[in-house]
């Protein structure tokens, strides 16, 4: 029996735009503010990522049967696979990898980080939480400058520091989800001097009160890397400046939004029409004069 024929560059492509299409919420697939001739380069990564979040879901299967699937998927990194709609993501990204000198060590990572979320729970010192985001959210805004040849050392240093930023945020909106699956990011180091565990927040076992000196050092920590990250915007092209701007403003305010709750570890934080708003002329003046950004 012949092997069908594999998927032409076009058909690749065409594959992982469509998906990225129907899932976009972590990744700027969708965004016009991409320059049409990268766009078919960010859904190819996009797809490769976003599979290998599937691969990882907590609820897919036992654990060392999504790392061992998670190796396979790194191993096709360099071999072409059999399934079609794996081959369609895998030929595009390579020849997104090629055709923009895409550093593939951030593929990997995003694998690392992919791995760590099927193995950890919890977080003993601050320096492993930050190590996971330096797998899991800082790949994406180095792959992105790459996309448009940008490899100054400042720059992926500023870029890292938005990005891991981006990731504290997501996780400290999210403490009245991720408990409740057994999963708490305040590492001990910040809980310990106050007679914390992460196990006590995880089972519920633990009010505001309690909780609200290591939780506002947490809002403090990520703040301070969103206003480290600010260095990035003079150094960005106009059309990418004004996405990362407005990124870097939208997660600034989900950060004080919950930062103003009076109880975050039980209700989410929520940007309301009014909020965006306010947000529209930071932008502009931001993006218009990187170099003068406001807080």
């Amino acid at each position: 029996m012949t092997e069908p024929p594999k998927p032409s560059l076009q058909e690749a492509y065409h594959y992982c735009q469509d998906l990225a299409s129907q899932h976009y919420e972590n990744f700027p697939t969708a965004s016009r503010l991409i320059h049409a001739s990268l766009r078919p380069a960010v859904a190819a990564i996009y797809a490769f990522a976003r599979t290998a979040d599937d691969i990882a879901d907590e609820g897919i299967a036992p654990p060392e049967e999504r790392l061992q699937a998670l190796d396979d998927w790194e191993y096709l990194l360099d071999t072409l696979p059999q399934n079609f709609e794996h081959q369609c993501i895998h030929i595009a990204l390579n020849d997104a990898i090629q055709r923009f000198q895409l550093p593939v060590q951030a593929l990997r990572d995003l694998l690392t980080a992919f791995r760590m979320d099927c193995r950890i729970q919890s977080y003993h010192q601050e320096s492993e939480l930050m190590q996971y985001c330096q797998y899991s959210a800082n790949p994406v805004g180095r792959l992105m400058l790459a996309l448009h040849g940008i490899h100054d050392a400042k720059a992926l240093q500023a870029s890292d520091a938005i990005c891991t930023a981006l990731q504290l945020t997501n996780f400290w909106q999210d403490f009245s989800i991720d408990h409740p699956k057994g999963r708490c990011y305040l590492p001990e180091s910040w809980l310990q001097p106050h007679k914390l565990t992460a196990h006590q927040f995880i089972k519920g076992d633990v009010d505001i009160t309690q909780a609200q000196i290591s939780i506002q050092h947490a809002f403090d920590v990520t703040a301070s890397l969103f206003h480290q990250g600010r260095e990035l915007f003079p150094m960005l092209p106009f059309r990418l400046r004004l996405q990362i701007v407005a990124t870097w403003h939208g997660g600034m305010s989900i950060l004080k939004a919950s930062q103003a709750l009076d109880n975050p570890l039980s209700t989410r934080p929520k940007l309301h029409k009014k909020g965006w708003l306010i947000m529209i002329p930071k932008i502009f003046w931001d993006t218009l004069f990187p170099h003068k950004a406001s807080a």
